[in-house]
């Protein structure tokens, strides 16, 4: 008898079929009157034993047997009969040629979203490692599959990592019970193996097909009717599905955003949705807490220094507890080609980005080092579409059940960012009827600029969102920590500019502007609120209200200079660019909107970088359309 594996050269389409069992395959596996190859285990008088896999094994009987045997042998079978105790009988299966066809194990699989009314029955769950982390005692497998992420435990001995082969991205096939661990559910594992070649292949695809169609944002409308936004709604859809995917995937997420009213107004909401998104798709209740994290950042740019320490986290994070890299969400921050440096150095791993912004973008810059951009600038809009307002939608997108709780927020970013955009109006009446008036609004405003100053680096979660009263926070403490916020700053503001009104340079203009002038580095109480950039706004709108005419205000100090126009149509990112190649040796940088920005330059170069920043603004046109948006960047 002559045996020839299928695919291999020389096997006939003709040749009979005999089915090779894998080794973890079950009785269940048989089939009447199919032939299967089997290995001879014993020699008895009244036959032959052999097994056809780990847990199928049988007795031929001697009566059905001719020629003779060795231990060792392949011998070609037929199912027989089934015992009343389980015992199989096979007999010999005549075949001189054939083609050997493997068979596979047919588990019935139990989905993640099915544990529950499982609690201590073995099951079957098929997925992709997507963490694993060595405690003190047993090794912990994340898996997901396609209804949710699920902690698998496996216990070699106390602190030895059990499956040392398996690594993050493999196809895994998980035995074992579920259980309740500290009020979650976890896998207790009983076998865990990688799947290979097609196997593999045909789970991946399942996965990925799920995963895909899971990952799609929700359709809902926008809380306005607002035809500028529309623009947008596509580009917000795909970084909704990104974030999605990520979480989807197990990946963590690190929020950057700006230091503000406008960025907290539109990181918040979006940590609030992903962090329910994840407690909805992971059984482990602390996964919200590990896998999001919001970082406020002061600079108008993704800074080096803050870069160097989100990768150094995550690589340790990715050490310490198996996790993968993070997805790196920019909001309120993150187009220019300032933050072009850090964003390369995160290129050299595996690290996606995804920003949206309002700021006045350098596409071409950051185009290529981007996963998803979102700006109002790429669809011919400004910045009086403000990024809070941008992601309050994203964040509906994401978790719509969030959405009563957010209806208030776009008008707190619109104020907060003194947008004049037409939006506003409605925004406004949106936020009224949910009890936040205009004068509740600036408050919330003020009170959050405060915080955020004395925040600095730290996220201050749990007060944000107290402040901004989401999450259903307690009413009377919202409202009290408002008042109590935004008195604070309005009195240290009052006492700032008591000292620095009396230092204040003005000039006429040959355009008709008023240009104002304060070094606050000298004029200005130092490391206290308000800082440098909301000394100069407070001054600017001051002067507006006085004069009532178009103004342009330049707060400096050694290295830096912030401005402020309203009614002037300056281009302050292209006057940066052109005093940057006009002024050699100046080390000029800098950004922001039209007309709102800041600007470094090296300390001895400051009386050049000013004048000649003053002669930019001389020639700049009236504009009363024209009008500062955001907080400037301190």
């Amino acid at each position: 008898m002559t045996r020839e594996s299928a695919g291999e050269p020389g096997a006939d389409d003709g040749d009979s079929v005999v089915y090779d069992l894998a080794s973890d395959c079950t009785a269940a596996d048989v089939e009447q009157d199919q032939p299967y190859l089997a290995e001879i285990n014993g020699i008895v008088d009244y036959g032959v034993f052999v097994d056809l896999s780990e847990s199928v094994s049988g007795l031929v009987h001697e009566s059905v047997l001719s020629g003779t045997y060795a231990v060792g042998d392949d011998l070609v079978v037929k199912l027989e009969t089934v015992r009343e105790n389980g015992d199989m009988a096979f007999e010999p299966v005549d075949i001189d040629d054939y083609t050997v066809e493997p068979v596979d194990h047919d588990y019935a699989l139990t989905g993640t979203d099915r544990l529950e009314s499982n609690i201590g029955e073995q099951i079957h769950l098929e997925g992709e490692v997507v963490q694993v982390k060595q405690t003190g005692g047993p090794t912990i497998f994340h898996v997901t599959d396609e209804d949710g992420v699920v902690p698998c435990a496996a216990f070699e001995e106390a602190g030895v990592r059990a499956y040392p082969s398996i690594e993050v991205g493999d196809i895994v096939r998980v035995t074992g019970a579920p259980e309740h661990r500290e009020g979650d559910v976890q896998i207790e594992v009983d076998g865990l193996s990688k799947l290979e070649g097609e196997v593999a292949d045909d789970a991946r695809e399942r996965l990925e097909t799920a995963l895909e169609a899971r990952a799609q944002p929700h359709d809902v409308e926008p809380l306005i009717d607002w035809p500028a936004f529309e623009k947008l709604r596509p580009d917000l859809q795909n970084v909704a599905k990104l974030l999605r995917r990520t979480v989807l995937e197990g990946r963590p997420i690190r929020v950057r955003h700006h230091a503000d009213g406008d960025g907290m107004c539109a990181a918040v909401p979006v940590q609030i949705a992903l962090e329910r998104f994840i407690a909805e798709v992971h059984e482990d209740a602390d996964a919200p807490r590990h896998l999001i994290k919001r970082l406020p950042a002061k600079a108008p740019f993704y800074e080096m220094e803050d870069a160097t320490r989100d990768l150094n986290f995550a690589l340790e994070d990715q050490e310490k507890h198996g996790q993968q890299l993070p997805l790196l969400l920019m909001l309120d921050n993150g187009s220019t080609a300032e933050d072009v440096p850090a964003y390369e150095t995160l290129a050299h791993y595996d690290i996606p980005i995804a920003v949206v912004d309002h700021h006045h973008p350098d596409p071409d810059a950051v185009e290529d080092l981007l996963d998803a951009h979102v700006n109002p600038y790429l669809h011919d809009e400004d910045y009086r579409i403000t990024t809070g307002m941008l992601c309050v939608e994203l964040a509906r997108m994401i978790y719509p059940e969030i959405t009563d709780e957010l209806r208030h927020v776009p008008a707190v970013a619109g104020i907060s960012d003194r947008s004049k955009a037409d939006a506003m109006t409605d925004y406004l009446e949106l936020a009224a009827e949910e009890g936040f008036d205009e004068s509740r609004l600036q408050d919330l405003s003020e009170a959050l600029d405060y915080a955020a100053f004395w925040l600095r680096y730290n996220s201050g979660d749990q007060l944000i969102q107290d402040l901004l009263h989401i999450d259903n926070g307690d009413e009377e403490r919202h409202r009290e920590l408002v008042s109590f916020f935004a008195d604070r700053a309005r009195k240290e503001v009052d006492e700032q500019l008591d000292a620095a009104m009396a230092h204040l340079e003005h000039e006429d203009l040959d355009s008709g502007a008023h240009l104002y002038r304060i070094d606050v580095e000298n004029h200005a109480h130092r490391f206290t609120y308000p800082a440098p950039g909301k000394t100069t706004g407070e001054i600017h709108d001051r002067k507006i209200e006085e004069t009532g005419d178009p103004v342009i205000t330049v707060g400096y100090g050694p290295d830096f200079a912030v401005l402020r126009s309203d009614g002037v149509r300056l281009d302050i990112p292209n006057m940066v660019t052109e005093l940057e190649e006009e002024i050699s040796g100046g080390g000029v940088s800098g950004g922001g909107h039209l007309v709102v920005g800041s600007i470094k330059f090296v300390k001895g170069k400051r009386e050049e970088v000013i004048d000649a920043l003053v002669d930019k603004m001389e020639e700049a046109e009236i504009d009363e359309a024209l009008s500062s948006a955001a907080p400037i960047d301190d």
